[in-house]
């Protein structure tokens, strides 16, 4: 009877075992599947990326010609709105990403409120930019309030978008797939703002000018137009009015970018953290005080400025030294669908051989063409072939930073585990570096220019211009590129690295569920 009893007993407690184990399995394979993201959802989260950068490609080729030769500005108020706006720009960063910090959670989510809140008036702002007002002495108040207002109302967009990949899911394999589609919508994003502002404006350009000094210290200068004096007549006033429906158009794809990313999006509660409590000047010692991020935030801010110098000068260094003034949008082009077409590669790339290796390989590769194009005579060949390796390295340049933060803020979290809700300080710091990167590379090449003596509006430039141009898209890359790749040796989380935090996060998160499991089944028993 003992006996009978005993193996029952031994047999009920198996049977528990048993049930005890399915049910683990069962809440595994469940919370796996709540951290998987459909193609579906990183489509969505992928779109969202676009408005940021359909605006900041249109503001950054066509803004300056637009404030000089359409608003008609002194270049002098046209360079204060310029620098102004780009320093306000980066200076709002970490603001809005301490804002975000502290931001409670609603049934909406914590970040999803900002996106929705902004949308209405950043559309509104970016398109009284580029309205030309019905007054003369107030014109540079103007525009320097709605570019700052925007810029501003953008990076409320931005900052807690680009925090989200944090909050979609809990596991890195899914926040890096996302991130990669992000990256490719965001270089197509990109690509559209280009075009949709160029080909509705395209005809606004004006014209060169010829020089002709005569012997005499004073230049005469005449129009080039290229254009047949039988042809329609552009006036002020359609140049106006084609920036206004480009705007338009820009405009109505950002409020479509919005809503899909509102609708498809859903931002995950057990992936957000407790909100932030500290104040604003602990929070930036706290994240800079990371090493890690310290590292990468460097290893970036300076291939970010190699590339910038290498993209906003590769145009003006195709007209002007190579004498393709009719084919260098054509080259942007390439640029950009090159980098498009090779994400997905870079993509595969780093999930095969790491982060780190695709850092090094991406960047690396561009660096013999930089050499090439300047030390061959003019070639559109040429010029085509740097074009595509050009556009690899910008893809290598717009996924992996995006890619490695997540693995820095996954590793402060194992640092600190008592520390949390300060993604959004992460992420607004990464995009105040890189916006400071862009300033630099304006300010160095329009100062490099000046004193090059660069002509406005010329058909050919000086002998001194043609080697500045060459330094800013080919030596100075390649000496920044050098010396943002020595930092990141030193850059410690590797794939090793990576794994680790990964197992301890996911332990720590299984134990807060025990945790909270454990006390609401002693609620229940009580």
């Amino acid at each position: 009877m003992a006996k009978g009893e005993g193996s029952e007993q031994y047999s009920n407690t198996s049977l528990l075992n048993k049930s005890i184990n399915s049910d683990e399995k069962q809440l595994a394979r469940k919370y796996q599947d709540k951290s998987r993201l459909s193609i579906w959802n990183k489509i969505c989260y992928a779109i969202g990326g676009a408005p940021y950068q359909m605006t900041g490609s249109a503001l950054g080729f066509f803004l300056q010609i637009y404030l000089l030769d359409v608003a008609q500005l002194d270049p002098f108020n046209a360079s204060i709105i310029l620098f102004v706006g780009r320093a306000w720009d980066a200076v709002t960063d970490p603001t809005v990403g301490f804002l975000v910090s502290r931001s409670p959670w609603t049934r909406i989510g914590r970040m999803m409120p900002w996106v929705l809140l902004s949308t209405p008036l950043a559309v509104l702002t970016y398109f009284l930019i580029w309205c030309v007002p019905p007054f003369e002495n107030g014109k540079i108040i103007w525009y320097l309030f709605f570019y700052c207002f925007f810029q501003t109302l953008q990076t409320c967009f931005h900052v807690p978008y680009s925090a989200l990949t944090m909050f979609i899911s809990s596991e890195q394999k899914e926040r890096d797939s996302a991130t990669a589609y992000r990256m490719t919508v965001e270089v197509l994003g990109t690509v559209l703002g280009t075009a949709i502002q160029g080909q509705i404006v395209g005809m606004a350009n004006a014209p060169c000018l010829r020089v002709s000094t005569n012997g005499s210290d004073q230049g005469n200068f005449s129009l080039s137009t290229g254009h047949n004096e039988s042809g329609p007549v552009i006036t002020l006033q359609h140049t106006k009015a084609a920036y206004m429906i480009a705007s338009g158009v820009i405009c109505s794809i950002y409020v479509l970018c919005a809503i899909v990313l509102f609708f498809g999006v859903k931002e995950r509660k057990e992936s957000s953290r407790i909100k932030s409590s500290m104040s604003f000047f602990q929070g930036i010692r706290l994240v800079m005080g990371h090493g890690p991020y310290a590292k990468l935030v460097m290893v970036f801010l300076f291939t970010s400025l190699a590339f910038m110098l290498l993209e906003g000068n590769f145009a003006l260094f195709c007209s002007s030294t190579l004498g393709f003034r009719n084919d260098f949008q054509n080259i942007l082009l390439v640029i950009m669908l090159s980098a498009t077409l090779s994400i997905p590669f870079w993509q595969w790339f780093l999930t095969r051989f790491g982060k780190k290796t695709a850092v090094y390989v991406g960047t690396l590769s561009v660096i013999p063409f930089l050499i090439l194009v300047v030390c061959i005579d003019s070639s559109l060949v040429v010029s085509y072939i740097v074009s595509l390796a050009a556009g690899l390295g910008v893809a290598a340049a717009f996924l992996l930073p995006w890619s490695m933060l997540p693995d820095v803020v996954d590793d402060f979290q194992v640092q600190n585990p008592d520390s949390t809700g300060h993604e959004a300080l992460f992420y607004s710091f990464y995009v105040f570096f890189t916006k400071f990167a862009s300033g630099i590379s304006l300010g160095i090449s329009t100062l490099s220019l000046h004193f090059a003596g660069y002509i406005s509006r010329g058909c050919s430039q000086p002998e001194a211009v043609h080697t500045t141009l060459k330094v800013l898209i080919s030596a100075a890359p390649v000496v920044l590129i050098i010396i943002g790749l020595a930092i990141l040796y030193s850059y410690p989380i590797d794939e090793e690295k990576r794994q680790q935090n990964r197992k301890w996060l996911q332990n720590h998160r299984d134990s807060e569920s025990d945790s909270q499991t454990d006390s609401n089944e002693t609620d229940v028993m009580i």
